[in-house]
Order: C-alpha cells, then sequence, then structure tokens
C-alpha cells in the first residue's frame, strides 16, 4: 500500500465516540477543553450544520510538534463530525514569532520561513481528510497581511486595541517583567494573530479558533476584533497544556522535544517515547493522543490497576500513535526492532535506518572483525573484568545479535557486523528466557524520558559496536 492510500485508511478509521450524548461531552471527558468562551453555544454550534473552524501553527522550527498534534486531533475530531477545518501556517506571524516568556526569539530568514512553510503545510494535510464537503483547506497568513501597507494595518486593525489590555496579556507580561522586556515587534503578535481570525471570518464564515490555553490572550484578541469590527460573535477553545503526573512538561526530555517529522525524531525513539509513559499518565494519554472509544480506554485503565506490569496500555498507546503519524509500517518496524534488541526477534532483518535509531542511546564500543567478545564486554561496561566476562560466557549468558557465544576466546567475524556497522551484545541471566521492553516487571522499567532499551540494561543490555569511531548522538 503507497503512503496515500494508508494514509486515507488511517483517516478512514478514525470516528467520533457515540456513547456521548454531545461531542462536546466527548472533549471534557478527554480532558481536551480547558477554557472556552461559551461552552453551552459551543455544544450548540457543533451539533448544528456544518461549520468552519481554524487552528494557526507557525513554522518557527522546521517541524511540528507534539503540542501541535493536539491541536491537529482536535480539528480531526471537529471534522469528523462533518465540521469545516482550516489548517492556517504562519507565513507572516513565524517572521516574528509569538512572545516567549523570558526572551526574544531570532528571526529566521524569510527564505527559511517560506521552507518551513511548505514543510508544515505537508505535516498539518496528513492528518485531515482532503475528501469531501468538508475537506481542509491550508491557508497562509502571508496572503493578506504582505499587501497591506503599516498605515493600512494601524488604521483598519491596530485601532481596536487597547494598549491597556494588551499589557495585560500573560505571555506580555510575563516578559514585561522580565530582564529581557519585551520589543514591539512581538508586542504586535497579538494583533496580527487577532487580524487573522478577523481575515478568516470574512473570507469563510470562520467561527472558532482552537490552540493552547496559554495562547488564550492571542485567541481572544481575534474573538473581540470580530465582536467590535463585525458585530457579531465569534468563539475559541483552549485546550491544557499536556503535563506529565509530575508536574513536568509533557514531550521535553532533557531540552529534545519529541517532533512529528521522522528525521527529526525516528519512528523508533517516537514509539518508544510512548511506550515508557508511565502508568499515572498513560489513560490520560490514550484520551487526548488516540481515537480509541470511551469502553476500550475504560478497559485499558482496568488492565493499568489489575495488571501494570503488562503494560497493556502504553504498547496500544504506542502503536495507535505511531501509527498515525508515521504509518503502520513505521510501528510494525520499531515493535519488531524493540523484540529484536532483546532476543525476541532477527536483528539481521532489521533495516539500517531503524537499527541505528534503536542503538541511539546505548554504550559504544568501537571494534570490527578479529575483536574478542571478553574485551568487548569490558569496553563496553557490561562487566568490570575480562575473568568476569568469561564467567558469563561460561554461564551462556552472552549473546552477540542474539547468538548465544559459546566460547570465552569468541571473536566477531565479519558476518556478525549487521549492515556492515552494527554488532549486538547482550549480557542477561543464565539461561533466562528473552525479555521485551514493554514486558518488564516494575523494578526494571524502563526510567521516564528514557529509551525502553536503555532503562532495561540491567536486565537485558545491549550495546552498539561499529568499525571506527563512534556514531554522534548521546551516549553514556
Amino acid at each position: 500500500m503507497n503512503a496515500a492510500a494508508e494514509r486515507a485508511e488511517i483517516l478512514a478509521a478514525q470516528c467520533n465516540d457515540d456513547s456521548f450524548a454531545t461531542l462536546w461531552d466527548e472533549l471534557e471527558w478527554r480532558g481536551l477543553i480547558h477554557v472556552s468562551t461559551d461552552p453551552g453555544a459551543l455544544s450548540e454550534l457543533f451539533e448544528g450544520e456544518p461549520f468552519t473552524y481554524y487552528c494557526g501553527f507557525d513554522p518557527t522550527a522546521p517541524s511540528l510538534h507534539l503540542g501541535n498534534l493536539v491541536q491537529l486531533l482536535l480539528l480531526r475530531r471537529l471534522q469528523l463530525k462533518g465540521h469545516r477545518p482550516l489548517g492556517l501556517v504562519g507565513g507572516s506571524t513565524g517572521l516574528i514569532g509569538d512572545p516567549r516568556p523570558t526572551a526574544e526569539r531570532t528571526l529566521n530568514s524569510r527564505d527559511t520561513v517560506a521552507e518551513w512553510v511548505a514543510r508544515l503545510q505537508a505535516q498539518v494535510s496528513r492528518f485531515l481528510s482532503d475528501d469531501g464537503a468538508n475537506a481542509v483547506r491550508l491557508v497562509n497568513n502571508l496572503d493578506w497581511t504582505a499587501p497591506l501597507s503599516a498605515i493600512d494595518f494601524l488604521r483598519e486593525v491596530g485601532k481596536h486595541f487597547r494598549v491597556g489590555t494588551m499589557l495585560k496579556k500573560d505571555a506580555v507580561a510575563a516578559r514585561l517583567a522580565s530582564d529581557e522586556g519585551i520589543s514591539y515587534t512581538e508586542f504586535s503578535y497579538q494583533i496580527l494573530q487577532g487580524f487573522d481570525f478577523l481575515e478568516l471570518h470574512r473570507q469563510y464564515d470562520c467561527r472558532l479558533q482552537t490552540g493552547g490555553s496559554d495562547q488564550w490572550g492571542n485567541l481572544t484578541s481575534g474573538t473581540d476584533l470580530i465582536r467590535k469590527v463585525e458585530g457579531v460573535s465569534a468563539h475559541a477553545i483552549g485546550t491544557p497544556l499536556i503535563t506529565n503526573s509530575d508536574g513536568t512538561k509533557f514531550g521535553k526530555s532533557e531540552g529534545n522535544a519529541i517532533w512529528l517529522d521522522p528525521e527529526m525524531c525516528s519512528p523508533y525513539r517516537f514509539y518508544q517515547f510512548w511506550l515508557n509513559q508511565s502508568d499515572a499518565d498513560v489513560i490520560d494519554r490514550l484520551k487526548v493522543f488516540t481515537f480509541l472509544t470511551r469502553a476500550e480506554i475504560d478497559e485499558y485503565a482496568a488492565q493499568v490497576a489489575a495488571e501494570p506490569y503488562k503494560r497493556a496500555a502504553q504498547r496500544r498507546l504506542a502503536l495507535e500513535v505511531t501509527s498515525l503519524v508515521h504509518g503502520s509500517a513505521a510501528a510494525q518496524a520499531a515493535i519488531d526492532a524493540s523484540a529484536a534488541l532483546f532476543g525476541q526477534g532477527d536483528l539481521g532483518a532489521l533495516d539500517a535506518p531503524t537499527l541505528d535509531a534503536a542503538l541511539e542511546e546505548l554504550p559504544v564500543a568501537t571494534g570490527g572483525a578479529g575483536s574478542a567478545v571478553a574485551q568487548l564486554l569490558v569496553d563496553s561496561g557490561l562487566v568490570a573484568s575480562l575473568s568476569e566476562a568469561r564467567r558469563a560466557i561460561g554461564q551462556g549468558g552472552v549473546y552477540v545479535n542474539n547468538v548465544q557465544v559459546s566460547a570465552d576466546d569468541a571473536v566477531l567475524s565479519d558476518s556478525d557486523l549487521l549492515h556492515g556497522r552494527f554488532a549486538v551484545l547482550r549480557r542477561g541471566r543464565r539461561r533466562s528466557p528473552p525479555c521485551a521492553p514493554e514486558a518488564l516487571p516494575e523494578p526494571n522499567r524502563p526510567e521516564p524520558g528514557r529509551s525502553g532499551t536503555a532503562g532495561a540494561r540491567h536486565r537485558c543490555a545491549v550495546l552498539e559496536i561499529t568499525r571506527g569511531e563512534p556514531r554522534g548522538g548521546r551516549r553514556e
């Protein structure tokens, strides 16, 4: 199946849960409503005739990330109800960037922003159907801001904004209180976003904007502007910021965002991120990031309570979201890689990019054909001495590419180098059965933010060996 056909099949399989009286009820149950303009009016709007709504994505990076995925899936849920989505990628607002809490953004070149606009538009289109009467329409706010002169903008738009009100916006207030202060450029961002909503209302009768709750000031700048200029009501929904049960920001681990672009975050790493969600968080993740029904999610909640060590909810979450973002083939490749690294599959059957990604966070020893396995055990830190290495081999607890090593003087051969680059060395317990990260008992579960392979190393240690210098990336 080609990529377009698979995308169509995945989109067709999604559906809203008919166990809820209204879509609004479902969105509340899924935890997707943090703040809104008028819950009663919005509930009626959702159940009425098809209407147009939008969410904006600024090209301040070459890829969307997990925070954006919350909005994309909310757009999709509304589209499944029959409503018409607009996906706005901000060719003009991306040249400025919304205010960050502590410092000015670095302004990117026009060529860079234009390139990122195209990349983000392609990502947005993957999550929304382009068929039928409510097909997604992609728009770029540069189309209506570029022709507008500064004088016209100030006269027609700026005059409707009160500086006192703008100063009270959370993002602006935070910056004013910081050492960096705020430039007029970023201060004006909320006016531009408000103008976007007004223009989309005029062009498409757009009646709703969605965004994160941290963007509430910008969202309401649009509803206020439409009320002042057009004399009608428009709506906004702010979704909650997704955090972990310990209060940390979701999707960030040691400064690394979880991007939707496979070149910036491999499907394997993406899969492992979801697989490693804690028991306290996994049910909420299923509600927000999957289209499983309430009955299915309740069943997983019961399994988490009764048999948490099976990690059934985490495995389903990882499968669903990875398939949605990267396709079912990439999800299956990640599953196969996880199994193979823990002795339950053929490492040689993995393609080079998947294997490379799977080994990225593991310890590295350098070597090649002729390298002694016992010495590599020491070099990798899996054992403390050559005598311990020989003892582990003699006890049947050492494997190269999932093949048990039987001789304490064994050396690597050319055939041991997968794709000419890798050999995976594993130390396990004597005659212990192969294990997989999703089946690890509680004490051996991965630590939050770590890959399943790295976190479980003491139970099923995995090591990469390369010819020459180690590859780049984070190492232990």
